[in-house]
């Protein structure tokens, strides 16, 4: 017979990956303890186990004694706290996402931040949708910062842009090869771009893999980016780049990121609806999503991923 708590139940299922929509101007770390609080609010709401009883015995020992059942106050909620609290919960993001960066960002609970873990492993691509003005720089390279030089951008064509693209995609599809430590005219070089996308070696190159420009609306123009490794400034700088490329400036007005790996922005789920019910219908979907790209060849599980390490390590 199954005693288990609604709660308790609720609890058991929290094992998987989620793909959430964080909201620009917030910190991961925020994001991570609003959709802890909410859900150990609603574990707490949902029917928790009666606090426990506790045996008395009182009178003389030489003489028959009482015995009782009180309630135990070290076990009451008003003295322990709630039953479930945001400690209970183990949460890990497979990629940080910066304050100024809104979009997908797939996190790990319980028993999913080791499938969180092989995500990282995997060197996953991301797809950002880079919003930029043209025509201004700032400070700190985005639009919420201090303007340090004002100039013209109506000279700027579509052919420039398109151009601009071109030239980016085609540098860094050599740099490919260098951070992988392999030359191009090498059987090896063969070798790997036969079977799919080359990583770098180390996880601190950020690569593109995939740049256009899919408006241009002057001065406003948006660019969308496959990249792997970047962080929030390397973006910015991206912008930045492009502005100087096209010999005038531009900031960035907005970053989003609209895919990680098969995971996409149609998944993720707004923080209105950080809650349990809508938590375990997405985690449902994201396991299963999961499970189809753990058996493509190319998956690294956490597993392979230390013993390949260790191999290097004594080859070394």
């Amino acid at each position: 017979m199954n005693n288990l708590s609604i709660s308790e139940k609720a609890f058991k299922l929290l094992n998987g990956v989620v793909c959430l929509y964080k909201p620009a101007g917030v910190h991961l770390s925020g994001c991570r303890h609003s959709l802890l609080l909410k859900l150990t609010q609603e574990l707490n709401s949902c029917g928790v186990r009666s606090p426990e009883n506790r045996v008395v015995i009182s009178g003389d020992t030489t003489k028959e004694l009482n015995v009782k059942v009180e309630p135990s106050y070290a076990d009451n909620v008003l003295v322990v706290g709630p039953r479930y609290q945001t400690q209970d919960i183990k949460c890990i993001w497979t990629t940080h996402l910066g304050k100024r960066v809104s979009g997908v960002c797939v996190v790990g609970l319980n028993k999913g931040t080791k499938m969180a873990r092989n995500l990282q492993n995997n060197y996953p691509l991301r797809t950002y949708h880079l919003h930029g003005r043209l025509g201004i720089m700032t400070k700190n390279m985005h639009i919420d910062g201090q303007v340090v030089e004002k100039g013209r951008f109506d000279f700027v064509r579509r052919e420039n842009m398109d151009k601009l693209m071109s030239t980016i995609q085609a540098s860094n599809q050599k740099k490919m090869f260098e951070l992988a430590n392999v030359d191009t005219q090498t059987q090896t070089a063969y070798d790997l771009a036969t079977k799919g996308l080359i990583r770098p070696e180390s996880t601190k190159n950020p690569l593109i893999y995939g740049i256009k420009c899919i408006s241009l609306d002057l001065p406003n123009f948006i660019i969308e980016v496959n990249v792997i490794n970047e962080y929030e400034n390397y973006l910015l700088s991206l912008v930045h780049e492009i502005g100087l490329k096209l010999r005038c400036s531009a900031t960035c007005t907005a970053i989003r990121c609209i895919r990680y790996s098969s995971f996409t922005i149609q998944q993720a789920l707004l923080m209105k609806h950080w809650n349990l019910q809508f938590v375990l219908e997405n985690m449902k979907e994201c396991n299963s999503a999961y499970e189809k790209m753990s058996k493509l060849p190319s998956f690294i599980t956490e597993q392979s991923y230390f013993e390949s390490n260790q191999k290097m390590t004594d080859v070394q």
